[in-house]
């Protein structure tokens, strides 16, 4: 187990090490295109087919031979005669001599005679015998004839077989987050499934005999249990499946009675509270009897506390529970999440290249934080009247205080945009100095 006398890791240090024993990501899984939007695809998909799979219209007009309308202008139209329609979905198998058109619909497959399609906004017709021209109307019966007023090349509007996809190229690699993008991707070349990581299960347990759960009557001295619902939140929101474990006494047998039953059917286990060094703080303990503690204090402001561990091999698969010990107070809880545990979830989960969603910004307000730490305070972003982020003229965002920088001051997090990241090399950015920030994401 970890103790008192291992120095204190840096953030990076922190990180690289959670990551490194996070191990292989969780097997794949087949999923229908429904199941997988969020997911992380495990598997590359090849295209079956070329796409688009034969050549089509990008335009609603006529289907015609480039040559025959090459001198087309519209003070001297080309008069061609229409010998039929081809509609979306609609055989294309017409005979289309030269000086002859097929009226066509975007997306309709262009006949094998035909080279080129002029738009309809090209187009002319005559509505009566010695009436003016007048533009041709979409929707319209077909017309015997029409005429031609602009030339164009040919392959001119066509959307040619294969100009965006061939078959057997791969079009999505293993590792990327699953969007409505690439799953209209996968089914437009043919993919009805796709294999994706299995989602991890992370369970999440509170520590403390003052917490209730929201809602509870709080007695003489109970407090309401803000970290397991943030925190089961958060695990959701990075694409886990959760497992509420409640909340446990601070003793030993309490916690463990509640996390050993647990470990067959996690793949990471969340603890808040009860990782100092008080009388009553059990859970590195805890972790000790079900696996053994890798790593403890970070320096990081909020959340110094910060336990890493893991289980012994479980019977189910051979794979080690992470197990993850986070401050009690709900600012830390949230924040070392957000730096420790939620890569790792990335990590397991498939994903190849997490980014991190920083920018660059300016502080209105002092930020200040303890020295040899790195802060990570909680600012909101100013904003123009219709709610967009501000920028100077170098890009620059401007961030300000959300509120209270008290790691028990849940507010001032729940009202933040960013994390404000303050370095370890200085304890202070005065009104007007650069920082970097980290977006807070859903």
């Amino acid at each position: 187990m970890a103790n008192e006398t291992e120095p204190i890791l840096s953030v990076d240090e922190a990180q690289d090490r959670v990551l490194a024993a996070a191990g292989r990501p969780l097997p794949g899984v087949d999923v229908p295109l429904a199941e997988a939007l969020g997911r992380v695809l495990a598997e590359r998909i090849r295209s079956a087919l070329d796409l688009p799979p034969w050549d089509n219209s990008s335009m609603d007009g006529f289907a015609v031979h480039a040559d025959d309308v090459a001198a087309a202008t519209p003070s001297e139209p080309v008069r061609l005669r229409v010998v039929g329609e081809v509609q979306a979905g609609g055989s294309p198998d017409l005979d289309v001599p030269a000086g002859c058109a097929v009226r066509i619909v975007t997306g309709a497959r262009v006949p094998a005679a035909t080279d080129a399609v002029v738009p309809v906004e090209s187009t002319l017709r005559e509505a009566q015998a010695g009436s003016p021209k007048s533009s041709f109307r979409a929707g319209e019966p077909i017309a015997e004839e029409c005429l031609v007023a602009a030339a164009v090349a040919s392959g001119a509007f066509i959307r040619h077989r294969g100009e965006d996809v061939r078959a057997g190229a791969v079009i999505l690699e293993p590792g990327r987050r699953i969007g409505p993008a690439q799953i209209a991707m996968a089914a437009a070349v043919g993919a009805g499934v796709m294999r994706v990581h299995r989602r991890p299960v992370a369970g999440v347990l509170s520590t403390g005999d003052e917490l209730r759960s929201a809602g509870q009557q709080l007695g003489e001295s109970g407090i309401p249990d803000a970290n397991r619902p943030g925190l089961l939140a958060m695990c959701r929101a990075a694409g886990a499946e959760t497992v509420d474990l409640g909340i446990a006494a601070d003793s030993l047998e309490a916690v463990l009675n509640v996390i050993r039953p647990a470990m067959e059917r996690l793949d990471l286990l969340i603890v808040s509270g009860g990782v100092s060094v008080g009388p009553y703080d059990v859970v590195r303990s805890a972790f000790g009897e079900v696996g053994r503690v890798e790593l403890w204090r970070v320096a990081v402001q909020p959340g110094k506390p910060f336990a890493f561990g893991r289980s012994q091999p479980r019977g189910v698969d051979g794979r080690q529970v992470l197990l993850f010990g986070l401050p009690g107070n709900p600012v830390s809880a949230l924040v070392t999440f957000e730096l420790f545990v939620k890569p790792a979830l990335q990590r397991i989960s498939g994903v190849t290249s997490p980014t991190l969603d920083s920018d660059r910004a300016v502080t209105e307000d002092r930020l200040a934080k303890a020295s040899g730490r790195r802060g990570f305070l909680r600012v909101t972003v100013a904003r123009d009247d219709l709610g967009n982020p501000v920028r100077d003229d170098r890009g620059r965002l401007r961030v300000r205080h959300s509120g209270g920088q008290g790691s028990h001051m849940l507010s001032a997090m729940a009202s933040a945009d960013a994390l404000a990241i303050v370095p370890e090399s200085i304890d202070r950015i005065e009104p007007g100095g650069e920082v970097e920030i980290r977006w807070l994401r859903t």
